[in-house]
Protein backbone atom coordinates (compact mmCIF):
# COMPACT_ATOMS: atom_id res chain seq x y z
CA UNK A 1 0.00 0.00 0.00
CA UNK A 2 1.48 3.43 -1.13
CA UNK A 3 1.77 6.32 2.08
CA UNK A 4 -0.03 9.29 0.95
CA UNK A 5 1.66 12.26 0.62
CA UNK A 6 1.53 14.85 3.30
CA UNK A 7 -1.24 17.44 2.97
CA UNK A 8 -0.53 21.51 0.88
CA UNK A 9 -2.43 24.08 2.50
CA UNK A 10 -2.58 27.33 0.27
CA UNK A 11 -3.91 29.73 3.39
CA UNK A 12 -4.33 29.62 7.17
CA UNK A 13 -8.11 28.71 7.45
CA UNK A 14 -7.44 24.84 8.03
CA UNK A 15 -4.76 25.33 10.27
CA UNK A 16 -6.04 25.75 13.60
CA UNK A 17 -8.41 22.56 13.27
CA UNK A 18 -5.02 20.68 11.79
CA UNK A 19 -3.07 21.67 14.92
CA UNK A 20 -5.90 20.54 17.35
CA UNK A 21 -6.71 17.30 15.33
CA UNK A 22 -3.02 16.73 15.69
CA UNK A 23 -3.03 17.58 19.53
CA UNK A 24 -6.05 15.37 20.36
CA UNK A 25 -4.45 12.06 18.95
CA UNK A 26 -1.38 13.43 21.59
CA UNK A 27 0.96 14.20 19.04
CA UNK A 28 3.85 16.37 19.73
CA UNK A 29 3.76 19.31 16.85
CA UNK A 30 7.24 20.70 14.91
CA UNK A 31 7.11 23.46 13.03
CA UNK A 32 10.04 24.85 10.75
CA UNK A 33 9.34 27.51 8.12
CA UNK A 34 11.75 29.03 5.47
CA UNK A 35 12.15 29.44 1.36
CA UNK A 36 13.10 26.19 0.60
CA UNK A 37 14.67 27.15 -3.08
CA UNK A 38 16.44 24.67 -5.14
CA UNK A 39 16.16 22.17 -2.70
CA UNK A 40 19.22 20.58 -1.59
CA UNK A 41 20.61 18.16 0.45
CA UNK A 42 21.14 20.93 3.75
CA UNK A 43 17.43 21.07 3.49
CA UNK A 44 16.83 17.43 3.12
CA UNK A 45 19.09 16.84 6.50
CA UNK A 46 17.31 19.93 8.38
CA UNK A 47 13.81 18.67 7.58
CA UNK A 48 15.33 14.94 8.96
CA UNK A 49 16.76 16.66 12.42
CA UNK A 50 13.37 18.24 12.72
CA UNK A 51 11.37 15.96 12.76
CA UNK A 52 13.79 14.20 15.46
CA UNK A 53 11.94 16.35 18.49
CA UNK A 54 8.26 15.39 18.27
CA UNK A 55 5.93 13.37 16.08
CA UNK A 56 4.58 15.53 13.45
CA UNK A 57 6.61 18.27 11.09
CA UNK A 58 4.96 21.02 9.75
CA UNK A 59 7.12 23.32 7.21
CA UNK A 60 5.64 27.07 6.43
CA UNK A 61 7.24 27.78 3.22
CA UNK A 62 7.30 31.24 2.30
CA UNK A 63 5.19 32.80 -1.17
CA UNK A 64 7.24 33.51 -3.93
CA UNK A 65 6.33 37.33 -3.22
CA UNK A 66 7.69 36.99 0.33
CA UNK A 67 11.15 35.38 -1.27
CA UNK A 68 11.30 37.91 -3.74
CA UNK A 69 10.87 40.58 -0.89
CA UNK A 70 13.65 39.29 1.38
CA UNK A 71 15.83 37.57 -1.47
CA UNK A 72 15.83 40.33 -4.32
CA UNK A 73 13.75 40.17 -7.60
CA UNK A 74 15.52 37.47 -8.82
CA UNK A 75 14.65 34.70 -6.66
CA UNK A 76 12.87 32.32 -6.34
CA UNK A 77 14.32 30.46 -8.86
CA UNK A 78 11.56 27.68 -8.12
CA UNK A 79 7.86 28.70 -7.96
CA UNK A 80 6.43 28.18 -5.08
CA UNK A 81 3.65 25.85 -6.68
CA UNK A 82 6.46 23.38 -7.46
CA UNK A 83 8.67 23.90 -3.82
CA UNK A 84 5.43 22.68 -1.42
CA UNK A 85 4.70 20.37 -4.14
CA UNK A 86 8.61 18.90 -3.70
CA UNK A 87 8.71 19.43 0.39
CA UNK A 88 5.52 16.60 0.31
CA UNK A 89 7.83 14.19 -1.24
CA UNK A 90 10.46 14.53 2.16
CA UNK A 91 10.05 11.81 4.28
CA UNK A 92 9.64 13.58 7.77
CA UNK A 93 7.03 16.22 6.22
CA UNK A 94 3.52 15.54 7.52
CA UNK A 95 2.23 19.20 6.36
CA UNK A 96 3.27 22.03 4.03
CA UNK A 97 1.62 25.61 4.68
CA UNK A 98 1.77 28.54 2.18
CA UNK A 99 3.15 31.76 3.96
CA UNK A 100 1.69 34.34 1.81
CA UNK A 101 3.48 37.89 2.15
CA UNK A 102 0.18 39.90 3.56
CA UNK A 103 0.11 37.68 6.81
CA UNK A 104 1.22 38.86 9.82
CA UNK A 105 4.81 38.31 11.52
CA UNK A 106 4.51 34.81 13.13
CA UNK A 107 0.62 34.56 12.49
CA UNK A 108 1.38 30.73 11.45
CA UNK A 109 3.13 30.35 14.64
CA UNK A 110 0.54 31.55 16.96
CA UNK A 111 -2.33 29.67 14.66
CA UNK A 112 -0.20 26.17 15.52
CA UNK A 113 1.15 27.25 18.85
CA UNK A 114 3.68 24.62 17.79
CA UNK A 115 5.37 22.06 20.59
CA UNK A 116 8.87 23.07 19.02
CA UNK A 117 9.81 25.50 16.88
CA UNK A 118 12.83 24.56 14.86
CA UNK A 119 14.98 27.47 13.37
CA UNK A 120 18.15 28.12 11.43
CA UNK A 121 21.42 29.82 12.81
CA UNK A 122 20.60 33.76 12.40
CA UNK A 123 16.98 33.84 11.17
CA UNK A 124 16.50 34.86 14.66
CA UNK A 125 17.77 37.56 17.36
CA UNK A 126 17.92 36.28 21.16
CA UNK A 127 15.02 38.45 21.49
CA UNK A 128 13.02 37.22 19.48
CA UNK A 129 13.42 33.54 20.66
CA UNK A 130 12.54 34.87 23.94
CA UNK A 131 9.09 36.13 22.96
CA UNK A 132 9.11 32.84 20.38
CA UNK A 133 9.57 30.87 23.44
CA UNK A 134 6.42 31.63 25.07
CA UNK A 135 4.22 31.37 21.92
CA UNK A 136 6.06 27.95 21.78
CA UNK A 137 6.77 25.40 24.38
CA UNK A 138 10.37 25.13 22.43
CA UNK A 139 12.72 26.72 20.05
CA UNK A 140 16.21 24.92 18.60
CA UNK A 141 18.10 26.93 16.80
CA UNK A 142 19.79 24.15 14.11
CA UNK A 143 23.10 25.21 12.35
CA UNK A 144 23.14 24.63 8.91
CA UNK A 145 23.52 20.72 7.75
CA UNK A 146 25.34 21.48 3.79
CA UNK A 147 28.58 23.06 3.17
CA UNK A 148 26.78 25.42 0.99
CA UNK A 149 23.07 27.19 0.22
CA UNK A 150 21.17 28.29 -2.31
CA UNK A 151 22.03 31.77 -2.22
CA UNK A 152 25.90 29.93 -2.79
CA UNK A 153 24.63 27.83 -5.61
CA UNK A 154 23.35 31.08 -6.98
CA UNK A 155 26.22 32.69 -7.15
CA UNK A 156 28.67 29.80 -8.40
CA UNK A 157 26.72 29.75 -11.23
CA UNK A 158 26.13 33.22 -12.19
CA UNK A 159 30.17 33.83 -11.71
CA UNK A 160 30.96 30.69 -13.95
CA UNK A 161 28.36 32.40 -16.42
CA UNK A 162 30.16 35.76 -15.93
CA UNK A 163 33.28 34.13 -16.52
CA UNK A 164 32.04 32.68 -20.07
CA UNK A 165 30.43 35.90 -20.98
CA UNK A 166 33.73 37.89 -20.08
CA UNK A 167 35.92 35.75 -22.15
CA UNK A 168 33.74 35.71 -25.36
CA UNK A 169 33.17 39.02 -25.18
CA UNK A 170 37.10 40.12 -25.14
CA UNK A 171 37.80 37.19 -27.77
CA UNK A 172 35.44 38.98 -29.88
CA UNK A 173 35.85 41.79 -29.09
CA UNK A 174 39.69 42.18 -29.77
CA UNK A 175 38.51 40.23 -33.24
CA UNK A 176 36.72 42.98 -33.75
CA UNK A 177 39.25 45.78 -33.21
CA UNK A 178 41.71 44.14 -35.41
CA UNK A 179 39.47 44.15 -37.76
CA UNK A 180 38.80 47.42 -37.82
CA UNK A 181 42.15 48.68 -37.21
CA UNK A 182 42.97 46.51 -40.57
CA UNK A 183 40.15 48.33 -42.76
CA UNK A 184 41.49 51.21 -41.42
CA UNK A 185 45.10 50.60 -42.41
CA UNK A 186 43.98 50.36 -46.05
CA UNK A 187 42.25 54.02 -45.96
Amino acid sequence: MAATLPQIFLDYDAIPQMAEQYRKQGKKIVLTQGSFDMLHIGHCRYLKEAKKHGDVLIVGVDSDEKVRQRKGPDRPVVPQEERLEMLTYIRPVDAVVLKNYHEPKWELIKLINPDVLIATTGTYTQAQIQKLSEICGKVIVLEPMATTSTSAKIRLVQMGTAKKITKTLSTKLIKSIEEVLEELKDL
